[in-house]
């Protein structure tokens, strides 16, 4: 039986061999997530010679395993933003969000890549307090930004959308939306390939060595290039020192239910994704096949949790107490990169070798946004490369020894204040 349910649903690649001996090409993309393909296509697309290498297989990471819930925005609003760096700052960093979704709509069309992909997002809030901010971004949103697919919920609205008394209030987004992220990875490679881009799995890159021609070398093998990408995310293991002190490795925990058939509509009433305002996100939605899916439960783990179907349902009984004791047919972790400030890591690490990593759960629109971005940069137009790049993203303290424990702390803090 497949470990998730994404991958017992996903149409398999035709198999894809790992890197023997020696290769030269123009960019060598470290990472077949969601960044490196995205890259890849980006380049392919553009007539470059690409070689992607992935130290397990295609979507294996994250990008294969995630609640596939497509955001407009960063993973800090608006409001912060423009406080934090100024309007025209703030304007850009929205534009690149609303153009990741048009990006990533666009190659599902062109290439006729079928997620299953889904509108709406509900962001219902848990604490009545929190209800007139979400009103207040709604309106700021609409305001500012001209964005005119924010709508604000009352307590009865929200809880005709979602079957539960924990929620209070609210907003939807329209533009957002979710989809099936294995099935897009796969997509996004197969895409690739057809432009002429070479995937190696199994081939884990050891080190990257700067110059002129970049090289990277890996356990048998090594490819020589004009430009490098690292696009492993919270998976790179040493390879980026700089990374490894800002990137947080932490397990996000998944169960996918039986199918629920008609008892669906006692729990959801749309095909909206949903995502909370707890800290600790509850984060779930409808499958195509009845079946309800939920991501969520305080997992504090920097590596795949033994039981992530007891934290799930535990979350799950908050918000829906009659499913506390529901089978799951599949029940998962997978590992999201976190950075201290929740801000993309996109760097510069050579004057030929780019990195983009770090979206803090956000990046089914973004990862993929950053490879066309990165693929936008080598071919000589760095504006918005540029503009991820000044986002700060300052060490964990205590570097990789503190970092884990450090987070430990902050994440039981305020998953004590979801509580109150």
């Amino acid at each position: 039986m497949a470990e998730t349910y994404y991958e017992a649903t996903a149409k398999p690649l035709k198999k894809l061999s790992s890197l023997k001996g020696k290769k030269r090409t123009d960019v060598c993309v470290i990472g077949a997530g969601f960044t490196g393909l995205g890259a890849a296509l980006a380049l392919a697309e553009r007539g470059y010679s690409v070689i992607v290498l992935e130290q397990n297989e295609v979507g294996s990471g994250a990008s294969g395993r995630n609640g596939g819930q497509i955001h407009r925005g960063l993973r800090r609003d608006q409001m912060e933003l423009e406080k934090r760096f100024g309007r025209s700052e703030a304007y850009l960093l929205w534009e690149i969000a609303q153009d990741s979704v048009k990006r990533l709509d666009k190659v599902l069309k062109k290439y006729k890549i079928d997620v299953e992909r889904h509108d709406g997002h509900i962001f219902p809030d848990h604490r009545a307090r929190y209800v007139a901010d979400s009103h207040a971004y709604v309106d700021h949103l609409k305001n500012r930004y001209a964005y005119d697919l924010a709508e604000k919920l009352d307590r009865e609205e929200v809880r005709a959308l979602i079957k539960s008394d924990d929620y209070h209030g609210g907003w939807i987004d329209r533009g957002g939306g979710h989809l099936h992220p294995l099935k897009y990875a796969r997509g996004l490679a197969r895409a690739a390939v057809k432009n002429g881009a070479e995937i190696f799995e199994h081939t884990k890159a050891l080190r990257i060595d700067n110059g002129k021609k970049a090289k990277v070398v890996t356990e048998n093998g090594e490819v020589t290039a004009d430009w490098v990408l690292v696009a492993g995310d919270a998976l790179m293991h040493d390879l980026v020192p700089m990374a490894d002190v800002r990137i947080l490795p932490i397990a996000s925990t998944i169960g996918v239910t039986k199918p629920l058939g008609k008892k669906m509509k006692k729990y959801l009433t749309s095909d909206m994704a949903v995502a909370d305002s707890r800290f600790v996100v509850n984060y779930y939605k409808p499958m195509d096949d009845g079946r309800l899916f939920f991501g969520g439960g305080e997992s504090y783990s920097n590596v795949h949790v033994d039981d992530p179907g007891s934290l799930v349902r535990k979350a799950m009984a908050q918000i829906f107490p009659d499913l506390k004791d529901v089978e799951f047919d599949y029940a998962w972790s997978g590992i999201v990169g976190i950075t201290p400030t929740r801000f993309p890591l996109i760097r510069r690490l050579a004057p030929n070798v780019l990195m983009a990593a770090g979206y803090s759960g956000q990046g089914v629109s973004l990862a993929p946004f950053a490879g066309y971005i990165m693929a936008e940069a080598i071919s000589g137009t760095f504006e918005r490369f540029d503009c991820l790049a000044r986002l700060p993203v300052p060490s964990f303290p205590g570097g990789t020894a503190l970092r884990h424990p450090l987070m430990i702390l902050a994440m039981l803090w305020y998953a004590l204040r979801d509580r109150i």
